[in-house]
């Protein structure tokens, strides 16, 4: 893989040297052009709708995996390699996330000579890690710590930083976009932890394809369940099936989930063997909506997901 991306990109460089193009960015926020907005690059959906929310219009913002992609493993394209070169700042999430699996995001840094903490940075600095399979090895860590909101705002506070540092001018701007953000995201945790205290304790249990609400069942009070721990390994075997349905016909849960960015069908046979029935609302996990579609941003689908378990959970 790392050889593959390695030629593409040498290829890609010569393209441009040759052609003089400049490359569109095909998932780019904004493409005003400016010279005075900060070049920002972010690797998924979520964190580039955070970085939107704090850099407004101060930044040209280019967000390197498709919304609905599976952010654990990517191939990265030829206009990635260009936005990267080219970007004042790199946002990433970290946590053996994008540098986990075929590492595809330690590739492109090195392609696009980038170094770390000085032009790319993990948001998730300072977040209190959970890892997988109650190990605290390293290359075990559960990379979802945005399904926690509490969180979220830390990556909005080092997304702030980092673009106050980057741009000193405009500080004062991310500071009061941080503020008014950190305060929606506050009111909309108040409110699920609400919600889903008032939940019967034996219908909590939140029942996912993928391993991935433990940020979320720490915040929430929300135990989880799940076929496959997380997307990089061997998903929906006959035995991690089989061990669910054992798991699920001890207890009371009403409702099960299929996240957005997943098959359905091991989930399927988890329902059709134990009985219970599959939420028809998908749970957004590792990506935000389509844009105009409810979830298009982490805020909404935060929001949606608070709502879709809480409904499916009260039946």
């Amino acid at each position: 893989m790392k050889k593959i991306n390695l030629v593409l990109a040498t290829l890609f460089g010569s393209l441009l040297v040759l052609t003089g193009c400049s490359g569109t960015a095909g998932q780019g926020e904004n493409q005003q052009g400016n010279a005075d907005l900060v070049e920002v690059v972010a690797t998924n959906s979520i964190i580039a709708d955070i970085a939107k929310n704090i850099g407004g219009d101060k930044i040209d913002l280019y967000s390197i995996v498709p919304v609905g992609r599976d952010p654990h493993e990517y191939e990265f394209l030829p206009a990635d390699v260009q936005k990267t070169s080219e970007a004042d700042v790199i946002f990433y999430n970290g946590i053996n996330l994008e540098t986990g699996g075929n590492g595809w995001f330690t590739t492109l840094m090195e392609n696009a000579g980038k170094v770390k903490d000085q032009d790319y940075f993990a948001v998730s600095d300072g977040v209190e890690v959970i890892y997988l399979e109650g190990t605290e090895e390293q290359g075990k860590e559960d990379p979802h710590a945005w399904l926690n909101l509490a969180n979220g705002m830390i990556y909005a506070e080092n997304i702030a930083k980092q673009l106050s540092l980057k741009d000193p001018e405009n500080a004062d701007y991310y500071e009061a976009n941080l503020d008014s953000y950190l305060g929606q995201l506050r009111e909309l945790d108040a409110s699920a932890k609400e919600k889903f205290a008032a939940l019967p304790d034996e219908q909590k249990l939140l029942v996912t394809s993928e391993g991935c609400m433990k940020y979320f069942s720490a915040a929430y009070g929300i135990p989880a369940a799940y076929i496959w721990e997380i997307n990089t390994e061997e998903e929906g075997t006959p035995e991690q099936i089989q061990s669910l349905i054992e798991q699920l016909r001890a207890s009371s849960v009403p409702t099960l989930f299929v996240e957005s960015s997943v098959d359905a069908r091991s989930m399927q046979t988890v329902a059709k063997d134990t009985g219970i029935p599959i939420s028809e609302a998908k749970l957004f996990t590792d990506s935000v909506a389509e844009p105009g579609e409810e979830g298009d941003s982490y805020y909404s689908m935060m929001a949606w997901n608070f709502e879709q378990i809480a409904a499916g959970l009260a039946q």
